[in-house]
């Protein structure tokens, strides 16, 4: 692709029984209105339906794209996201979950507050709005740990920054199944310049509220709190604001439980 040759973007995409939308969420990679040079590492998650071949034909009508694809046993979406970041080339990282897809200046509006000093930059997605305690000022908001540990924002799909930052804050949690993004969202806090675009950049069919691993509110609930645990144990929040934070947590729970009856 010609373009801005001096940056390089790797998207990990996990796969996992996506037949029905892992071919949009390349072609929203395709189609972005930024040019530069993309490597887009598709990890199948040891998908049963036929994913892998839908992805293999992909990269057979499409040589001019630098598609990796990368089988695994099914070990979870963090064990596949750390696989696809272990083969990152890219001096930037990109997120893509195989049933979302990006708008296509999705790239092309993030990439220009690199220059102004932010190593994180993400948007919304869908629905998300952006609330307290976040701030919205020239059309974004300042993330940090403690906004995190009020309210979490960054899906996935709308990450994009350095990846140096890896280098330094490390990858995914691979034993946490909920909650996992926010967890290194929150490593990442503690030394870096994070950001989230009030914009709509990345869209998806899904429904978390009701399908999918966001349906477990337990299992939520206990990510949540690991992630709580983990940054008073890293001495980050002191014991008031743990008191706090778990107890506000344990509220959002009970609230969830009762809306769910």
């Amino acid at each position: 692709m010609e373009g801005h040759s001096e940056l390089s973007i790797s998207v990990v995409i996990p796969m996992y029984n996506a037949a029905k939308t892992i071919e949009r969420a390349l072609n929203s990679i395709k189609d972005q209105t930024f040019k530069c040079y993309y490597q887009i590492i598709v990890v199948n998650d040891g998908s049963k339906d036929n994913s892998q071949e839908i992805v293999e034909k992909y990269i057979a009508d499409h040589p001019e794209l630098n598609i990796t694809l990368i089988n695994q046993l099914n070990g979870g979406v963090s064990k596949a996201r750390n696989t696809g970041l272990k083969h990152a080339s890219g001096n930037f990282i990109a997120l893509l979950d195989s049933d979302d897809y990006w708008l296509k200046n999705k790239i092309d509006i993030q990439v220009k507050y690199f220059s102004l000093g932010y190593d994180f930059v993400c948007a919304l997605r869908n629905n998300d709005i952006i609330s307290f305690p976040y701030k919205i000022e020239n059309n974004i908001a300042d993330i940090s740990l403690r906004k995190l540990l009020f309210k979490v924002v960054g899906q996935t799909s709308t990450a994009l920054f350095k990846k140096e930052i890896l280098d330094n804050v490390g990858l995914f949690d691979e034993n946490q199944k909920y909650s996992e993004d926010a967890n290194l969202w929150m490593r990442i806090s503690l030394k870096y310049k994070m950001i989230i675009i009030n914009e709509k950049l990345v869209a998806t069919d899904n429904d978390y509220g009701k399908n999918g691993l966001s349906s477990n509110i337990a299992g939520m609930e206990k990510g949540v709190r690991k992630n709580i645990n983990e940054m008073r144990q890293k001495h980050r929040i002191n014991l008031f604001e743990y008191y706090f934070f778990s107890l506000f947590s344990e509220l959002k729970y009970i609230r969830r439980k009762l809306l769910r009856k």
